[in-house]
């Protein structure tokens, strides 16, 4: 389906808000470093895996297998897709992951025992019942912690994502409260990107009739206790309570970016698995205000297994979402998105250490001396981050250069947080390269939000930034920031 603009960007957000949560929850994991209240939580990495700051644990690792086969457009329903994926989860526990739950391992490890001439899938899907009629408690969060971005494969069709979320879940997870549980969550990851609704219960319907009204009662529950009730969590249906009860009890009276942060505080406040609560949660939250609601000062931080960053979570996410194809600039996959834009990078008129430019500058970074950059607009894989440019000093920021206000979720938040990533830049002594393509609209826009920021007057550095670029500017981008 052709997705809207607003769409993309919530449909980008899901597997990076998922990894949000995930490395934010990973310092407290089971108690192995205590909360501050007062301060929040912290990528400061550590938890059971000895995580680097700001690394995704093995939440994320299995949503990024998933959407390795996603992305590509695979029918998680079918034979083929299912074997992509568990092949997926072989080579990951095969490239040893620092932290793996009990019930996956057991899974994984005996799968490796089977005759290798049996599809994948196959194997995996009897190890799993094999472990459910030997123990009965095979109902843990390990399928839920992954299921978000399962949201994402057929968007226009809720019955398909269903029986997709149940498929990958009965992989590992043979309880029927687990697939429930992913049904349930991936439904409402749908929604989120396609109607910007938070709402769980709308996937009711698709589970078995005699299952309805029991999660009906626990969805009361969760919303009606407080979110510190729901620990443990490691049972797939307290992790859901927890998760949605951490979202339900933050909702602000207005919809607004601010409330992935309240959300995912209140999630690791709760205790006990709170890196997998919080990559739950984060992923649901990401669908609904998308990757320009989330801030870069928690985005730049993120990497892990196999090897990838923010951006490569955008990009799997938008191919899931329309079936595995690029757009007809080729963009997520491309290397380079050239647009002949002649450079420009003209010092900002505060503060002459962060330059304003155009795409033409990114060839420019060494010779301008630049070592950080805030981009504006979309770029191709090889253009991010570029030269003396490290990953994390590379902002990524989603604005639409678009007059229409519904091509924007949250407009003044998204110009505000791009102006905040050149002030912590900054702060950090890093000379900034700001740019969008032509400089025409988002550049002076978060050029003024930075001026503001630094405790100038609107309407004269409006006027000192229009001087700066030599003509007057216009549009609805520019009349936010002035306001």
């Amino acid at each position: 389906m052709r997705l809207t603009t607003v769409q993309s960007d919530r449909a980008a957000g899901v597997l990076l808000g998922q990894a949000v949560g995930d490395a934010l929850g990973v310092p407290y994991e089971f108690g192995t470093a205590a909360l501050d209240p007062a301060a929040g939580p912290r990528m400061s990495g550590g938890g059971l895996g000895g995580y680097a700051p700001g690394e995704w644990s093995d939440d994320t690792q299995m949503a990024i297998a998933i959407a390795e086969v996603s992305a590509t457009g695979a029918d998680l329903t079918g034979d083929l897709g299912l074997i992509a994926v568990a092949a997926a989860f072989e080579r990951w526990l095969d490239d040893g992951p620092a932290d793996i739950g009990m019930q996956t391992s057991a899974v994984l490890r005996a799968a490796r025992r089977a005759d290798p001439a049996v599809p994948r899938h196959d194997v995996l899907r009897t190890a799993s019942r094999d472990l459910h009629e030997r123990t009965g408690r095979t109902a843990g969060n390990g399928a839920l912690m992954r299921t978000a971005v399962v949201g994402l494969t057929r968007l226009q069709d809720r019955d398909a994502t269903a029986a997709a979320a149940r498929a990958v879940a009965e992989l590992t997870h043979a309880d029927p409260l687990a697939g429930d549980s992913c049904v349930l969550w991936s439904e409402a990851v749908r929604r989120a990107v396609l109607d910007g609704a938070l709402d769980v219960r709308g996937g009711l319907d698709l589970l078995p009739a005699d299952r309805r009204s029991t999660w009906a009662a626990w969805l009361d529950e969760a919303e009606t206790l407080p979110p510190g009730h729901f620990t443990p969590n490691g049972f797939t249906v307290t992790a859901l309570q927890a998760a949605w009860s951490s979202i339900w009890h933050t909702l602000p009276a207005e919809p607004s970016p601010d409330h992935v942060g309240e959300a995912l505080r209140t999630a690791i406040a709760i205790g006990h698995d709170t890196d997998t609560v919080a990559a739950i949660a984060g992923g649901l939250l990401g669908a609904r205000y998308g990757a320009s609601g989330l801030p870069f000062t928690w985005t730049r931080q993120l990497h892990g297994w196999p090897g990838l960053r923010a951006p490569d979570l955008v990009r799997l996410a938008i191919l899931t979402a329309r079936g595995g194809r690029d757009d007809a600039a080729g963009w997520p996959s491309t290397a380079y998105l050239g647009t002949g834009q002649r450079p420009l990078a003209l010092p900002h008129p505060v503060d002459p250490d962060v330059l304003l430019g155009t795409t033409a500058d990114l060839g420019r970074v060494e010779e301008l001396g630049v070592d950080a950059v805030v981009s504006l607009c979309r770029l191709g894989r090889d253009e991010i981050a570029p030269g003396r440019v490290r990953p994390e000093d590379h902002a990524l920021a989603w604005i639409v250069d678009d007059d229409d206000p519904g091509s924007h979720q949250h407009l003044r938040w998204a110009l505000d947080d791009a102006a905040r990533a050149v002030r912590e830049l900054r702060e950090e002594g890093r000379r900034v390269l700001l740019h969008c393509v032509a400089a025409h609209h988002r550049t002076p826009s978060v050029a003024l939000r930075y001026s503001v920021l630094l405790g100038a007057d609107a309407p004269a550095a409006a006027a000192a930034i229009s001087t700066t670029l030599g003509r007057d500017i216009d549009g609805l981008l520019w009349t936010e920031a002035q306001r």
